[in-house]
């Protein structure tokens, strides 16, 4: 295999030359890193490309390969594959994801090649080179948001070569996909990619159908040379059904803050209307230059303008309410209660005949970005010292629109029982009127600057800050007349970041750091009267850590000890007459952290992530909220188990058979709000074999081996299922 490197001509260095020259150079393909590997040893998430060693912060890679073997179809699914991670069941159903005891809010902490990517759809892998999970506080680099961390998709990008490969799964639940991705050389120094995908399945496992298909197109031209352009086109659907979960009960013989599931059905049992639908997707197109400058700089820029659109009606399964109860609507939980105060089902009063009412939870939403972002960063030597500089700018504008799903006369959804999953009753969607509830509109721009700084043999400083400004304009339709309420905000902020490197050798580097991060009023693309005067939460989080690498730097080992805490978290102010909410929250969250990556032999792959988080403790609660439920103080953070991770590890058998195996597994959890009560710990196991001749491939995944019940993602009066024993097959050819 040929790798291409770029050289300098004496004519260029003396300034004859304004570009830089290609040299083609023959050499043996690097297999300790990349995409046959599970260990990754350079990251981009930084605004530009660094050696993993270099960054004062944890950070998790999931690759390709390990993409691959895992057959992690989606980001949630990847993101599973990563430790301290959980996943609330939102109202909407948004990656809202928990990570350190925090939120990484829906609408700011998810990236997509160092921009910022909404969570307005749900996202597929096909497209991932791999997926970078940066810990801690991070709004220095990503301005707002980034409280527990951000995720960084980064894309396939086109090379000069011609390579392809065609991937074929077929699995139970009538599962099928088909990925493509096929890179041609088009020039000396060009290339096109070509990313495709159509995937299909009844449930998957866990009740939700899926019918999506993507495609990603990336030309680059100039590549490697000083100057380098490209273009990037995204397009995924999806039109997959939407499971909204099952309600809690009381597991039998459990103490009184304990739940059980739902029932011990097999989690493919869906209560929810054939007609529900979490349907919608992304359009984006970006445009990139990088100058690369004849002393070492290089300035890249780029310009993505996104249409994402969501369009989700969701079935609320909830118990029949009483007559005694003069219930309407179909709201009645099995366990409730948030002042002590509960209603509790136990599983032996739960049977097929048990009835459930499907009440209705509609999200529907779009939305348009632009977003324009330039970098330039420079090695050089100045006062003795060596130094990486990093400056940028960059600038948002982002337009949302939600709707409101009106049906007149209502539309009624059929009662079911817990024996009749799977009925089939539906109801017509069609029929709802849509007409816009709210309406925001976003600017946002941030210059930073950072500069790591090699003030000794074996030390390096760090120090980074950013400058941001964020205003939003918040419409909302009255329930009164046809005026709209109006508010707006803007807020100016400073974020901060400082770390410290000692690296005695070319395998070990230890690190300190510090770093804030804000999160606006306006996170969630709405203002009442109380939030539109409410100013940002602030946190911070200090960490030191460790990178160790083996004497041969197949393998590598991260630690990591941290301690975060945000200072000032909202409240609603319980006084109706408040103009503005309350500033006076205050959490923490202390723990340790271990990443294995890499080769234990030269057949022998190991991938291991590991958090354990013994403290995650509410301060200061909400005014009125009780200590030990609804995150009253002394309350443990929601969603946030004390012990949670992953492993993975694969075998080379012989030159043509491997085989692998890993567990997955979190420690039990408290749903959002703390109601009082925790869903069960759970371990999952997967397995893989593959064999592999000339071309072409064959492999074959069990996940979920045991058919472990458990609850994925977790809301107050419900939770999503894990999905249950998956078998699936892969053909693979590569041309």
């Amino acid at each position: 295999m040929c790798s291409i490197s770029w050289a300098q001509t004496a004519g260029a260095a003396a300034g004859s030359d304004k570009s830089l020259k290609p040299v083609v150079v023959v050499e043996k393909a690097d297999t300790l890193a990349g995409k046959d590997s599970l260990r990754a040893t350079e990251t981009s998430i930084g605004k530009g490309k660094q050696a993993l060693r270099d960054i004062p912060q944890s950070l998790t890679v999931v690759t390709e390969k390990l993409i691959d073997d895992r057959n992690l179809d989606t980001l949630k699914e990847a993101l599973h594959s990563t430790a301290g991670i959980s996943f609330l069941a939102a109202e909407g159903g948004e990656e809202d994801i928990r990570l350190r005891g925090f939120s990484l809010a829906a609408t700011g902490d998810i990236f997509l090649d160092g921009m910022r990517d909404p969570a307005f759809y749900e996202r597929d892998t096909f497209n991932n080179d791999r997926i970078e999970l940066l810990r801690g506080s991070a709004s220095m680099l990503f301005g707002r948001g980034s409280t527990g961390g951000a995720v960084n998709q980064i894309s396939k990008q086109a090379r000069a070569m011609d390579e392809h490969s065609v991937d074929i799964t077929l699995g139970n639940h009538n599962y099928k996909r088909a990925v493509g991705d096929f890179n041609i050389k088009t020039g000396e120094d060009a290339g096109l990619r070509i990313n495709a995908m159509v995937n299909k399945a009844d449930n998957n496992g866990s009740g939700s159908s899926i019918d999506k298909k993507g495609l990603a197109l990336n030309y680059r031209l100039g590549i490697g040379t000083s100057d380098e352009f490209g273009i990037g086109l995204y397009y995924l659907d999806n039109q997959n059904g939407m499971n909204y979960g099952l309600p809690w009960i009381l597991a039998k013989g459990a103490p009184a803050n304990e739940t059980g599931l739902m029932t011990n059905l097999d989690p493919s049992a869906y209560y929810g209307m054939a007609s529900d639908r979490n349907a919608g997707g992304a359009q984006v197109a970006t445009l990139s230059h990088t100058h690369r400058f004849l002393d070492g700089g290089e300035l890249k820029t780029s310009l993505r303008t996104g249409k994402y659109d969501r369009d989700q009606r969701a079935s609320t399964i909830r118990r029949q309410p009483t007559n005694a109860e003069n219930k309407t609507s179909c709201a009645a939980a099995f366990v409730s209660g948030t002042s002590g105060a509960r209603q509790t089902a136990m599983f032996n009063t739960v049977s097929d005949n048990t009835v459930l009412c499907r009440g209705t939870n509609n999200k529907i939403q779009d939305m348009n970005t632009t977003y324009l972002q330039s970098d330039y960063s420079k090695k050089f030597e100045a006062m003795g010292v060596k130094h990486e500089l990093l400056v940028g700018i960059d600038a948002a504008n982002e337009k949302f629109n939600n709707y409101n799903a009106v049906a007149n006369p209502a539309l009624v959804k059929a009662n079911t029982k817990v024996g009749t999953p799977n009925d089939g009753a539906s109801v017509d969607e069609s029929k709802r009127v849509l007409s816009v509830a709210r309406s925001f509109d976003a600017k946002a721009a941030g210059l930073y600057v950072q500069d790591l700084v090699q003030v000794a043999p074996h030390w390096k400083v760090l120090g980074g800050l950013r400058l941001d400004s964020f205003k939003g304009k918040y419409t909302a339709a009255t329930a009164t007349a046809t005026a709209a309420a109006y508010n707006e905000r803007s807020d100016t902020l400073l974020s901060k970041r400082l770390g410290v490197l000692y690296q005695p050798s070319a395998t070990t580097s230890f690190h300190a750091s510090y770093g804030t991060s804000f999160n606006t009023s306006g996170d969630t693309y709405q203002y009442d009267n109380q939030t539109a005067n409410t100013k940002p939460e602030g946190s911070v989080n200090y960490e030191i850590g460790a990178k160790i690498d083996s004497a041969d730097k197949r393998f590598t080992t991260r630690l990591a000890l941290f301690y975060a805490v945000k200072n000032n978290e909202r409240n609603r102010d319980p006084d109706s007459a408040a103009t503005q909410n309350l500033l006076s929250g205050k959490r923490h969250s202390a723990g340790f952290e271990l990443d294995v990556t890499g080769k234990l032999t030269k057949d022998w792959d190991v991938y291991g992530s590991y958090a354990f988080t013994p403290i995650a403790k509410i301060d200061i609660g909400a005014p009125g909220s009780v200590a030990g439920v609804a995150e009253g103080a002394g309350t443990r953070s929601s969603l946030t188990p004390k012990h949670s991770g992953t492993v993975w590890t694969t075998y080379q058998i012989t030159p043509q058979f491997r085989v692998g195996g890993g567990l997955n597994f979190r420690s039990e959890q408290t749903p959002n709000r703390n109601p009082g009560w925790s869903a069960p710990s759970f371990v999952t196991a997967d397995v893989m074999a593959e064999y592999s001749f000339d071309r072409y491939s064959i492999k074959a995944n069990v996940s979920n081996v045991t058919n472990k019940l458990y609850a994925d993602a977790l809301y107050t009066g419900h939770y999503i299922p894990g999905a249950g024993r998956i078998y699936q097959v892969t053909a693979s050819v590569k041309f």
